[in-house]
């Protein structure tokens, strides 16, 4: 059993959203073999009470609190160092404090970096003395912000394409340092060697897993969903994600005008349920006769069990998305956006379907509903492609052998 360094952008519990669900697992997998000293963020009020169920499963462990407000003011002052906003984001003088006193006082045998803005609290690595650094991207962020460019207005765009550039430089920096980085598909993977070829040998993928033991169908689990006066003829469309996340408000803001209205003049009795913690007032106000906003739920379970499909239209995302797999473990039917189909090992068109635009997300969504058979064998399908293919514990153990 070795010290490990542990540094965390966010607070990995609840795994309630595609972040937290990998560093949660990752966490759990650390500390089976190893004393984890963390260090990281709580930046929504609602986890605090999770701090102690944290604290349960790593006694060692040092909690920042972020303001989301003030951090993005903060972040403002990079534009006068020079610095990407992210890095200036997440810096906490006493979270500084904590990892010097734990560099210091404890023998650590390596630094794990999950997101790699939290690089910035340890050295670069630079001499044999110092631990080793793994560091755990999820995806190239750098990418995703030069992507947000193309999707707003000047000031924005401009933003964006700043913090894409200025995160690139990061990103190779830290790369370079780290004795191994990793990243959520061969896609991402194949993108950063791309961006920084100086990497290529020193970046591999571990791809995200599902707990397919907690994601499974229960004939006992009651449905959620509050059908009209007919009850036979509800038919719930559901999208699963935490809506605070611009590329999940993008996606469904786009169902519901482009695509959902198609569909309803062959499905009148279609619902689209919006399942997801804080949802800004653009998702609000999209709540109507056809769709329902849920906010906040205790169990995003029964939403994905009693679903007529599942549905995840993302336009702009990076990597596998926990949200289509999780679905898939509750052998639900998901017609998802054609980059997230390409990032899983699944056959499209037998395990999951794949749509590229509004047109293709009508064909396929009204096929499945008009034939409930294939429906269901793609879900069933779709379940038995992620218990072969998708377990935590096959994928995390990948990051041991640099942890000897």
């Amino acid at each position: 059993m070795g010290n490990l360094l542990y540094l965390v952008h966010r607070l990995p519990y609840p795994p309630n959203k595609g972040d937290k669900v990998r560093s949660y697992h990752l966490l759990k997998h650390l500390t089976q073999s190893h004393r984890v000293f963390l260090g990281t963020f709580v930046d929504d009020p609602a986890d605090e009470v999770y701090v102690d169920t944290v604290r349960a499963i790593c006694p060692d462990l040092h909690v920042a609190r972020l303001n989301p407000r003030m951090a993005k003011l903060r972040s403002l002052s990079s534009l006068l160092t020079g610095q990407a906003l992210s890095e200036r984001y997440y810096q906490d003088a006493a979270l500084q404090d904590w990892v010097n006193a734990t560099l210091a006082n404890e023998k650590i045998d390596a630094v794990v970096i999950f997101s790699s803005v939290m690089a910035q609290y340890v050295p670069l690595r630079s001499t044999a003395s110092e631990p080793p650094m793994l560091v755990d991207f999820v995806d190239v962020d750098s990418a995703k912000w030069t992507q947000y460019a193309s999707q707003h207005r000047w000031p924005m765009s401009w933003l964006y394409r700043r913090e894409g550039a200025r995160l690139l430089a990061y990103e190779r920096a830290v790369a370079a340092k780290a004795q191994r980085s990793f990243f959520v598909t061969e896609n991402e993977t194949a993108l950063f060697a791309k961006l920084a070829p100086e990497c290529t040998s020193q970046v591999e993928t571990i791809c995200n897993g599902v707990d397919a033991d907690f994601f499974s169908p229960d004939p006992e689990r009651p449905s959620p969903f509050l059908a009209p006066d007919s009850h036979s003829d509800h038919i719930p469309l559901v999208f699963t994600g935490a809506m605070d996340y611009w590329p999940n408000i993008d996606a469904v803001t786009w169902f519901v005008s482009d695509i959902l209205p198609q569909l309803r003049k062959t499905w009148p009795q279609l619902c689209f349920y919006i399942v997801g913690r804080s949802p800004p007032p653009a998702v609000l106000d999209l709540a109507g006769t056809a769709v329902v906003v849920t906010g906040t739920v205790p169990d995003v379970r029964p939403y994905l069990q009693h679903a007529a499909l599942v549905v995840a239209p993302l336009r702009v995302a990076r990597g596998i998305q926990n949200k289509i797999l999780e679905a898939m473990a509750m052998a639900r039917p998901v017609v998802a956006a054609t980059s997230c189909v390409e990032a899983i090992d699944a056959r499209s068109g037998e395990e999951l379907l794949a749509a590229a635009d509004v047109s293709d997300f009508v064909r396929e969504i009204n096929a499945l509903l008009k034939d409930p058979a294939r429906a269901a064998a793609v879900g069933q399908a779709g379940r038995h492609r992620v218990v072969a293919s998708y377990s935590w514990v096959a994928h995390l153990g990948r990051i041991d052998r640099y942890l000897k």
